[in-house]
């Protein structure tokens, strides 16, 4: 196994979500480690569709995930299932926020994902971000789309758990769903790390990465 560090601190991060809870869910131990570890990090989190309720659900997620961190939320009310119906439109929305947010690390869906609004997130990541890391996150789901990732973020115990009391403080409408608990977050994490020597961690796709001496 090789394991390469980040040294530098990124410029900026991005992170996309197609829903409010898609990116702390996928990546919200991550979002942890980057606030711990870099607390200066200028961060700016999308979440494309919503209801206002649920869109303050994400700004408290983003308050207790980035506490600390220079931090940004951009909410859009696009029609939840409906994002490839408005394929120029988000993918407008996503321009617009690449040229006016300096990022060299962007959080997105992994392009397999079987959600279509996730998919399509996915699908534009890459054609609006092409000088950038860009790491495709999962989310756990019905559709049983896990796949298999190729860069790992290992976490400690205390950030894993912390990821899954968080996630039930901030969504507090999805905690009476049949499978919002902590099994479903902390088994698909403790899996991730079996595969990369931790106890856990989260797991991301890496489809393109640039090699400099």
């Amino acid at each position: 196994m090789l394991g390469l560090a980040l040294a530098d601190r990124p410029r900026g991060l991005i992170a996309l979500g197609a829903h409010p809870d898609d990116i702390e869910i996928g990546c919200g131990g991550t979002l942890l480690s980057l606030a711990k570890r870099w607390p200066e990090i200028a961060v700016t989190v999308v979440v494309l569709t919503g209801s206002p309720m649920r869109q303050e659900e994400a700004r408290t997620a983003s308050e207790l995930f980035l506490a600390g961190c220079q931090s940004t939320l951009r909410c859009f009310d696009f029609p939840d299932g409906r994002l490839p119906a408005q394929w120029g439109a988000v993918k407008e929305v996503l321009e617009d926020v690449a040229t006016e947010v300096e990022a060299d690390l962007i959080l997105a869906p992994r392009v397999g994902d079987a959600h279509q609004d996730h998919r399509l997130v996915a699908e534009l990541v890459r054609t609006v971000w092409r000088d950038q890391l860009v790491l495709g996150y999962e989310i756990p789901k019905y559709d049983g789309d896990v796949g298999q990732p190729n860069a790992y973020l290992p976490l400690s115990e205390a950030t894993a758990r912390e990821k899954v009391r968080l996630l039930s403080k901030a969504y507090r409408s999805q905690t009476q769903r049949d499978w919002w608990d902590e099994e479903t977050f902390l088994g698909l994490a403790r899996l991730r790390g079996m595969e990369c020597r931790s106890r856990y961690a989260e797991a991301f796709e890496l489809t393109k990465t640039v090699i400099t001496w």
